[in-house]
């Protein structure tokens, strides 16, 4: 008889512990589920992206050093003096070449005057001949006389060499004029290419400083953007991300202490005063219910284990004390 009562007074028991979950608001296997499992999966996806992230941006910022370290090396002061000074040179060659050419110049209208003048000469000296010749012919179909015709025959050799004398000069300021004038054009063509060698050397230099700039805001931003990847990385890996939060019990429903042996058990041999077993009831009871209790009042969804054994604790509390109690009573 009094092994059912104690069967029953277990069940009654476990039936208050199942009814405080319940009220809480999630079943027993529900609660110790929320509160052994944790989120650690994603937060562990989550902190690997990060560091695979900042890994990434550790190994741009590197590359894009290495490329500002090269564009420097290739802009070094010395290399950037070396190009001022060839660009110094061949600006002097060209204004010296520049000045050549205006000089060589400056003669031809001069020059392009005698060879315009001798050709007037020329022209009238080969007229001349050309007439005399005419007249000879002319007098020698008319049947001129001997002295006439030995006249003109004279005036013509005359003539002609007046026309050669005039077709010398003639050639001769030509081939000074055209002479004057490959002058001017070969120091014009060494202007040009001064100025080539210049616009070279000027572009190249600008190319350098071009790419160095680029170099340095690629750098710039590689590094901005490992900072960034850095501080997620830290972010994703601090205690607040990476630990889950621990399911702190409510306010009072810490778990009972164990329930003392009351004097006078089994163990001393002596039997229990009924005050003591009340008491011992009444404070089981009123530690069930107060637990019970505040697990309704706090509203959380996931009741914590710790305190769901707390009101498991204080059940077995009352069945060992009713079992005790029946004990006695036999």
């Amino acid at each position: 008889m009094n092994d059912i009562l104690a069967r029953r007074a277990r069940r009654a028991t476990v039936g208050i512990a199942l009814s405080a979950a319940l009220v809480a608001g999630i079943a027993p296997v529900t609660a110790i589920a929320a509160e052994t499992s944790s989120p650690t999966g994603a937060v562990a996806l989550q902190t690997e992206d990060a560091a695979t992230a900042k890994e990434k941006a550790y190994a741009a910022m590197q590359e894009a050093l290495k490329n500002l370290e090269a564009a420097k090396d290739a802009a070094s002061p010395e290399k950037l003096a070396e190009i001022d000074n060839d660009i110094a040179a061949f600006q002097e060659l060209y204004d010296m070449v520049v000045a050549e050419a205006a000089k060589r110049r400056e003669p031809l209208p001069a020059m392009q005057a005698n060879v315009d003048a001798a050709q007037a000469k020329y022209d009238e000296a080969h007229n001349r001949t050309s007439g005399l010749q005419a007249e000879l012919n002319k007098a020698i179909d008319d049947g001129a006389s001997s002295e006439t015709i030995k006249q003109l025959r004279s005036e013509i050799m005359s003539a002609e060499r007046r026309e050669k004398s005039c077709e010398d000069d003639l050639h001769s300021y030509q081939h000074r004029l055209e002479s004057q004038e490959r002058q001017v054009q070969h120091f014009e063509s060494e202007a040009e290419e001064a100025k080539a060698h210049i616009d070279e050397d000027i572009a190249k230099r600008n190319a350098l400083l071009g790419d160095l700039e680029k170099a340095q805001a690629a750098y710039d931003d590689a590094c901005k953007a490992y900072e960034e990847a850095k501080a997620a990385a830290d972010k994703a890996t601090s205690p607040e991300v990476t630990k889950p939060a621990e399911t702190v019990p409510p306010s009072g429903s810490t778990q009972p202490a164990e329930t003392a042996q009351p004097a006078g058990s089994s163990a001393t041999g002596k039997d229990t005063s009924p005050s003591s077993t009340k008491q011992a009831n009444s404070s089981s009871g009123k530690q069930a219910d107060t637990t019970a209790g505040k697990l309704a009042n706090t509203g959380d969804a996931a009741p914590s284990a710790i305190a769901l054994a707390a009101i498991a604790a204080a059940g077995l509390g009352i069945t060992a004390t009713a079992t005790r109690r029946l004990k006695n009573s036999k």
